[in-house]
């Protein structure tokens, strides 16, 4: 492999406590030496960094990839090329395909399928055979074919007596439960939140009660099994504060923010149209004021981004009857550095460790640190200038977003994953 130096960046590493000017030099796929200044070797290539900044590679734990199954809305080549596009090196899909990853034998062939990757590809297995609520899979038989979390995202497993045996499995096999918090019951019909742009709309609306009665659910199961616990994409204020009680009692009990559910609220919708249609829905400002305080004193440690790629099609209608899902894999950082960073709401070094160091953690991975010995995961990015969104440039096949030409800083220069260079701006 080639030997790399990054030079003359402003290095932002939470983990190592660095934020300032350093060289980073990479050989044999990890990082052998970060200083003030290292000499280059002829044999070395060297990107210049000036006026970049360069972080440890996001990881994303929250992404659908479609395939198998649904390969029109996504590939794990499209989307894997997306997240590098990003500067995500690390993504873990969903198991929510067709078939449903559920089995040993489906978590084998997915990882099989991501030989195409160049980024990580960390699978998340589904608690029920066949995500139906039914019958808990063989969660010990995924975990030793490769899986790093379980979960059942998409819906809730509805059966509570099943999702302690589930929490009880995971807790014994020391998986983490990324919980997907929606009490289908509650939803009757609605396709955007509850409120008064629901009603100028003439639309059924999404009540936060739908995702605050099963996150309250799941920390108590939680807390009774003993497991690792992980709230998925949570929209809502009472969602904070159930979060910060839980952390309060010591519980091993994590949560995530999504981009859009910090950046838009739901009056910001301007049609009914299925590029606002996301699952949860975008909530009122209240909700996304407190999202962002949550993620400013550390409640809400992670950002993920429930990359949904849908259809053209599918999506460009009402959102009566288009389906949930926006991505976001190309986007999250711009966002999280234009909404948090540049507003004074967070520092860099705080969103890098929400988007790199605190998703490691959950995960239990060796990743989200420069420390000379790691795995060579990085990311540069220019955060000087400004930028249009231009969804017809995603390498993702999805284009389903509100952010199409929004302006925003934070454009991913370069990333690298086990020192190899997968993507160049």
């Amino acid at each position: 492999m080639e030997k790399i130096l990054i030079k003359n960046g402003r290095v932002v590493d939470p983990a190592n406590y660095i934020d300032g000017k350093k060289d980073i030099l990479i050989e044999d796929g990890k990082i052998k030496k970060v200083a003030d200044f290292i000499v280059e070797d002829e044999d070395t290539n060297v990107i210049d960094a000036d006026e970049k900044v360069v972080m440890p590679g996001f990881i994303d734990l929250h992404v659908h990839l479609r395939e198998p199954g649904f390969e029109y809305k996504e590939t794990i080549e499209t989307g894997s090329k997306a997240a590098a596009r990003g500067g995500v090196t690390s993504i873990c899909p969903m198991p929510n395909t067709k078939p449903v990853i559920d089995s040993p034998e489906s978590v084998k062939d997915l990882l099989k399928r991501a030989e195409c990757s160049p980024v990580h590809i960390l699978p998340i297995g589904a608690c029920t055979i066949g995500q139906e609520g039914k019958e808990l899979a063989d969660i010990e038989g995924m975990k030793d074919a490769g899986i790093v979390a379980l979960s059942e995202d998409g819906k809730s497993v509805m059966d509570s007596a099943l999702f302690r045996k589930s929490l009880k499995e995971a807790a014994r096999l020391d998986l983490p439960m990324f919980s997907h918090c929606e009490d289908k019951a509650l939803v009757e019909g609605g396709v955007m939140n509850k409120g008064q742009k629901a009603e100028e709309l003439g639309l059924p609306g999404i009540t936060n009660s739908v995702e605050d009665v099963i996150v309250a659910r799941d920390i108590i199961m939680s807390k009774e099994a003993g497991n690792r616990l992980h709230l998925c994409h949570c929209s809502t204020a009472d969602s904070v504060v159930l979060v910060e009680m839980a952390k309060k009692q010591g519980l091993p009990v994590s949560a995530e923010v999504c981009p859009h559910h910090f950046t838009m609220s739901d009056d910001e919708i301007t049609e009914d149209n299925g590029r606002f249609k996301m699952n949860p829905p975008l909530r009122n400002r209240e909700d996304v004021d407190a999202l962002k305080e949550g993620l400013k004193t550390g409640i809400m440690e992670v950002i993920s981004t429930d990359h949904a790629p849908h259809g053209k099609e599918e999506k460009d209608q009402s959102m009566l009857k288009a389906p949930f899902g926006i991505v976001g894999l190309e986007t999250s950082f711009a966002l999280g550095y234009t909404e948090l960073v540049d507003k004074g709401v967070l520092t860099l070094s705080q969103l890098v460790e929400k988007m790199s160091v605190n998703p490691a953690k959950v995960l239990g991975i060796d990743k989200g640190n420069l420390a000379p010995g790691k795995a060579a995961d990085i990311v540069i990015a220019d955060i000087t200038k400004e930028y249009k969104i231009d969804s017809s440039k995603f390498v993702s096949k999805g284009k389903n977003t509100p952010f199409d030409g929004k302006k925003v800083k934070g454009r991913v220069i370069t990333t690298i994953v086990d020192g190899k260079i997968v993507y160049k701006y």
